[in-house]
């Protein structure tokens, strides 16, 4: 028959393997938290800078603060077209017979 503190040090062992294992576990999701964090810190640069690219003035944005005056901060830029025409895309259909 097993002791009690013979029991009692497996149950710790065990809890200890457990606790390990959970903190490896909480490195490898911060880890990927830290990888997801700066994917979509690079993609709202990337937004930023296409917006640039494709603003009216070309990117030009001191030729846009001074063509605005005072009165004109909070007031939204006036909708443009886009910068391509619109492509349609055809709906896709299986064609009979499944070929």
């Amino acid at each position: 028959m097993p002791s009690i503190a013979g029991l009692l040090e497996q149950q710790e062992v065990a809890a200890r393997r457990r606790v390990d294992g959970l903190r490896e576990e909480a490195d490898r999701i911060q880890a990927e938290v830290a990888a997801a964090e700066q994917e979509g810190q690079e993609w709202a640069i990337a937004r930023r800078r296409v917006n640039t690219v494709l603003a009216p003035d070309g990117g030009n944005t001191a030729a846009a603060k001074v063509a605005q005056g005072p009165w004109d901060v909070d007031a939204q830029p006036a909708p443009r077209d886009a910068a391509w025409p619109k492509t349609m895309v055809p709906l896709w259909r299986e064609r009979p017979g499944g070929g």
